[in-house]
């Protein structure tokens, strides 16, 4: 399968590396992950990730939520609960980033013996 790239000058290649850095990176990956099986809460999402602060997954789904990517749900309960889901916009990008998680994880073992992939 052959992708045709934008040439490397022109608007739409500074377009698409914005966009795959914006949705790239090690933290934005793993929540969009995550939230492809369906709606969570903040903590479930902290606890299934591990080793990213508080101030980070916020920082990351306020991100993803800015791009239109995930959307919050506040419900008014004491004490609040809050769910952040993936839009269809997410969804869109959990089905192309879904392959990535499934290789990665069937190479954990070997990354882990090795330290390198």
């Amino acid at each position: 399968m052959a992708i045709e790239l934008p040439n490397r000058s022109s608007e739409d290649c500074r377009a698409v590396s914005s966009v795959l850095a914006r949705v790239g990176d090690k933290w934005s990956v793993l929540v969009i992950v995550l939230l492809g099986d369906g709606p969570k809460r903040f903590n479930e999402i902290k606890r299934m990730i591990g080793g990213i602060s508080q101030r980070m997954l916020t920082l990351t789904l306020r991100g993803l939520e800015r791009d239109g990517l995930v959307k919050r749900t506040q419900f008014p309960t004491i004490p609040p609960r809050v769910d952040y889901e993936l839009t269809q916009l997410g969804l869109s990008l959990w089905e192309a980033v879904k392959p990535l998680g499934v290789w990665a994880q069937g190479h954990v073992k070997h990354h882990q013996g090795t330290g390198r992939v």
